[in-house]
């Protein structure tokens, strides 16, 4: 079991894992978050907010200028070795994909809606949100966000056009989220490693967090997986074997995420 003066970099999603998915709040979390600082151990969010969302809350968090993941995969940050910010970019950029979607859902009668059919305002509604972080969460990048209105029947026909397309579906706590093929959580954290100047001079064991299907792939890749109890209907389902290595918590949100720290990294 590592501990905190081990190489630690914690990955963590962030609605229904560090933030609870009603209220948004992390204040169970809070005493990790000062010990992680305290022990200069990296935290990467991995999330499918936004970059425009999840800049500000690393100034929140007090953890501006860490690495992270946003959009589910499709979209990387991290410094460079010179300091430079690196942006790495998966496949194609948002208005690209909403044209490929309107010209999906006109050809075939497709009924969904996406982030860019909806008001800040609807999408606050929906999210529960403020008006002002749901207009962040419509400053989208590399992929979309969509609320399926359709047929099963339907939805098998839709993932095929996509694929065709060289897109992909991943599903999330309450969108489904369209981005190009090949990106995703366990992707975009490979790359990161694989970019990070910290990373290339001492090998970080990493610990990922997270509660719903979509962070399957980062929970895969990871050294320590901990599987937060969520809300999705569709359960986390891990295809690596170290059993002993995935930890579910009883608890959801930041406790759970608590839960999963305290399981895992010995505390002197």
């Amino acid at each position: 079991m590592p501990g905190l003066h081990d190489p630690l970099m914690i990955v963590t999603d962030l609605d229904g894992s560090l933030l609870d998915h009603h209220t948004y709040s992390w204040q169970p979390a809070q005493p990790w978050l000062d010990r992680l600082k305290q022990h200069q151990i990296p935290l990467v969010i991995c999330s499918s907010k936004t970059a425009s969302e999840i800049i500000p809350l690393q100034q929140q968090l007090g953890i501006s200028g860490a690495p992270f993941i946003a959009e589910n995969g499709a979209l990387v940050q991290l410094d460079s070795a010179n300091g430079d910010t690196v942006r790495h970019h998966a496949g194609k950029d948002y208005s690209e994909i909403c044209h490929c979607l309107r010209r999906l859902r006109q050809q075939y009668q497709f009924r969904f809606s996406g982030f860019a059919d909806f008001t800040d305002k609807e999408v606050a509604d929906i999210t529960g949100l403020s008006v002002s972080d749901a207009a962040l969460a419509r400053r989208r990048e590399a992929s979309e966000s969509l609320v399926w209105r359709d047929s099963e029947e339907q939805f098998s026909a839709f993932r095929d056009a996509l694929d065709a397309e060289g897109f992909s579906l991943t599903q999330g706590g309450r969108f489904w989220h369209v981005m190009a093929k090949g990106s995703g959580k366990g992707a975009a954290l490979a790359w990161l490693l694989q970019s990070s100047p910290a990373h290339q001079l001492q090998r970080f064991i990493t610990v990922g967090l997270g509660d719903g299907p979509n962070d399957a792939p980062m929970l895969d890749s990871v050294d320590y997986a901990v599987v937060i109890k969520g809300h999705s209907k569709t359960p986390i389902v891990l295809s690596r074997a170290d059993r002993l290595n995935i930890y579910e918590t009883r608890h959801s949100g930041p406790d759970g995420w608590v839960e999963g720290l305290d399981y895992f990294i010995a505390q002197e």
